[in-house]
């Protein structure tokens, strides 16, 4: 059996434990440069029974999958799976599996991180007392502040019991409402209209889907209280960048904290990177040695049990 892992770059798995684990199951071919170029992705599993996907770069198109007749599982290291084409991967009897949960709680810490940092306004602080000034400007209480979460999988509960250990009131729309999760965390669902309006802090944890796309677009996001702030540790693609940074210039939001955007990396030319009430990181909120490891361990699992015959957190089952 051929396992190939066609895009650790930055390195992820070279030189780990479950690397070795994957040389038990068969041979290994590890790439450490980029498979975002279609055409290198598909030559590199031209002839792979299974793949390693570590990069969201990487786009498993049906036309990248034509060209890989052998591929029979593909095993994700991360959630998301908007790089993929899953109907196209169930048709031609490629499964597809996930890592969920691995980075739950080290994306939860990194949303209230940046809630923290926006609302109280740290890095522009930071700056200025580098620069010898002494601005000690009011900044926002967050005890008794309303979050609306947008989402409550596994990262918005971690996050809505984060918030509740500050004091905040948190409610919460989803696609799926779960009234037994909602008791258990203590939150509470109501309408999406009611949460944009009236929360304090907004923050984003949907799946990118076409159904998603732009989830907070002009029309949402003008919704928004002026005093209000945007955090968003999902994906890029729910938020209109461009009704989003005119919101900002114009006052129409307090401010947004942002680890995912449209473009990644961030160009250095975009305007959220001039504007003086946001906070932006480098889509590193699972970036822990604990995530790594736990999500590493679970790909390997996934193959093992793949071949097994009793599949673990399939994201589409195989044909058939």
């Amino acid at each position: 059996m051929l396992i190939v892992i066609p895009d650790d770059n930055p390195p992820v798995i070279n030189g780990t434990v479950a690397l070795e684990r994957l040389h038990r199951l068969g041979e290994v071919r590890l790439y450490t440069s980029d498979a975002a170029d279609p055409a290198v992705l598909a030559e590199r599993l031209r002839e792979a029974d299974v793949a390693v996907n570590i990069r969201a770069r990487s786009c498993f198109t049906d036309e990248v999958l034509a060209k890989c007749p052998k591929l029979r599982l593909i095993s994700i290291w991360g959630t998301g799976t908007d790089n993929f084409d899953l109907k196209a991967a169930a048709a031609r009897g490629v499964a597809v599996t996930n890592t969920p949960g691995a980075n739950a709680i080290a994306v939860a810490e990194h949303t209230i991180a940046l809630l923290l940092a926006v609302t109280k306004r740290i890095v522009p602080a930071d700056n200025t007392t580098r620069q010898g000034e002494w601005s000690r400007n009011l900044v926002v209480q967050l005890r008794r502040k309303r979050l609306g979460l947008i989402g409550t999988g596994l990262i918005g509960r971690e996050v809505a019991a984060m918030a509740k250990g500050l004091g905040m009131e948190v409610v919460a729309w989803t696609f799926h409402p779960n009234q037994s999760l909602a008791a258990s965390v203590g939150l509470r669902y109501i309408e999406l209209e009611e949460l944009l309006s009236s929360s304090d802090v907004i923050s984003l944890h949907l799946r990118a889907t076409k159904e998603t796309q732009h989830f907070l677009s002009r029309e949402r996001l003008a919704l928004m209280k002026p005093t209000a702030f945007l955090v968003n540790t999902a994906r890029g693609a729910l938020v209109d960048e461009a009704a989003l940074t005119e919101c900002l210039r114009d006052g129409k939001i307090a401010g947004a904290a942002m680890d995912v955007f449209e473009t990644e990396p961030l160009p250095r030319t975009h305007p959220f990177a001039a504007l003086p009430n946001t906070v932006i990181t480098p889509h590193s909120a699972g970036m822990t040695p604990e995530v790594i490891e736990t999500g590493l361990a679970m790909v390997v699992e996934n193959i093992e049990n793949f071949l097994k015959g009793i599949p673990t957190h399939l994201c589409t089952p195989p044909k058939g």
